[in-house]
């Protein structure tokens, strides 16, 4: 892989841990309202896919 598109990668997964970390610390104590908890729970999932396929990409590097 590109070193062009690990760093896009590693750049995803740096915005995706962002916007976790900003929805996660806006979830009220009480009364989580279902949209904000589903935001969350989608972020986390696309970070989960974001850091696959970054791994992918530096397995197939070489892991360099």
């Amino acid at each position: 892989m590109l070193d062009a598109d690990r760093t896009q990668l590693e750049r995803r997964v740096a915005e995706l841990e962002r916007e976790l970390a900003e929805a996660a610390a806006s979830l009220p104590r009480h009364s989580v309202r279902p949209h904000q908890l589903q935001r969350v729970e989608e972020l986390q999932e696309r970070l989960v896919e974001a850091r696959m396929a970054l791994d992918r990409a530096r397995e197939g590097d070489g892991g360099s």
